[in-house]
């Protein structure tokens, strides 16, 4: 049986991007800071907690299988086995542990005994497929095999995949428009209360599909090995993007609602973005990428200079966050500065020589 005894550079790479958003999540919002009095890990002995949930049980189990599961897959192939399985079982209560502590400083938080126990049961069962994974013939086949033969080699396309990981989770986010990440107005003004016709947001929601999905596109496509079907690859992210958000929405609201972000505007935006993506990809890799972060630049401007959407805000107006407050600051986050840090990563691979790159 064939075997790669290599690490895996975006196993690690994702642990510790997954593990941030983890934190993120468990520490939002990040205010309040003060002793409570008692040590940061008093909560181990205190009772359990009188008011339990399944959906706090479940959520927290599933939140830590991917610790588990990315840490076991990191330390593949020097630790194998039973040994790679403990370790990644380990990394998610150590993670897990720490957090809890931390909460204890949060008013916001309560640290809690029970949570770290679901939280550790999570991680034991991602350590544990993470080793069958990394064992099987199924990762051979899929996983490493998939990665070596459509991206180019190196460090510089593990990021990129990361960044497609993350520009997957801010889609999660409900009050953006679709692909319109990067909206910092909150930072500086006041929404507007001029009206305008629902023909002017229309137009400003395409505009903002269309230019940041072919951004996307573009970044995807100077990661792919030449030769590779780029447009493939593109259809692909934009189907999982659209079943993440259509997920999001039928969790979040109710199944009803799963396609209530298909407006005009997103419709109309995803046939130019696509249009602009198959002229992008044709282009040569530093011009491609240059154009690519004109196109999320010019998202940013829209988002952020176009006036708020009232009836995206009415649609939103039922939406009772609740268990999804954490999940929301952390998907909001990650959406902000999403395509700051994919113009970061288009700048740092032009300016590589493509020695390097293929």
């Amino acid at each position: 049986m064939p075997d790669f005894p290599r690490p895996s550079r975006l196993a690690r790479y994702l642990l510790v991007a997954y593990a941030a958003l983890v934190a993120y999540a468990s520490l939002y919002p990040f205010s309040g800071w003060r002793d409570p009095g008692v040590g940061a890990f008093a909560y181990l002995a205190a009772p359990l907690p009188r008011y339990v949930t399944a959906f706090d049980l479940v959520a927290n189990f599933l939140a830590y299988f991917p610790v588990g599961f990315l840490a076991a897959l990191a330390a593949y192939p020097r630790l194998r086995g039973w040994r790679g399985a403990t370790l990644g079982a380990l990394v998610a209560f150590l993670v897990s542990l720490t957090l809890e502590a931390l909460q204890s400083y949060l008013p916001a938080r309560i640290p809690s005994n029970l949570d770290l126990a679901t939280n550790a049961f999570g991680g034991i069962a991602g350590a544990f497929a993470g080793t069958l994974a990394a064992q099987s013939r199924a990762r051979e086949d899929t996983w490493r095999a998939l990665r070596e033969r459509l991206f180019r080699e190196g460090h510089t396309a593990d990021l990129g995949l990361v960044l497609l990981f993350l520009w997957l989770v801010s889609q999660l986010d409900p009050e953006t428009l679709l692909f319109g990440n990067g909206d910092v107005r909150e930072l500086f003004a006041a929404p507007t209360t001029t009206p305008y016709p629902p023909s002017f947001f229309v137009r400003v929601e395409a505009i903002v599909t269309a230019a940041n999905l072919g951004g996307l596109a573009i970044l995807a496509g100077g990661m792919l090995k030449p030769g590779e079907h780029a447009q493939r690859v593109v259809l692909a992210l934009v189907a999982a993007a659209i079943a993440v958000r259509s997920l999001a929405f039928a969790v979040l609201f109710s199944p009803p609602q799963m396609f209530a972000w298909a407006t005009p505007g997103a419709g109309i935006g995803v046939l130019a973005g696509l249009a602009v993506a198959a002229l992008g990809l044709a282009l040569p890799r530093r011009l491609g990428a240059a154009l690519a972060a004109l196109l999320l630049l010019a998202g940013i401007a829209i988002v952020n200079v176009a006036p708020e959407n009232p009836y995206v805000e009415y649609s939103l107006a039922v939406w009772q966050k609740g268990h999804f407050l954490n999940f929301h600051g952390l998907t909001r986050f990650v959406s902000t500065l999403w395509p700051f840090a994919a113009i970061a990563y288009l700048i740092s691979a032009a300016r590589e020589r493509p020695a390097t790159t293929d």
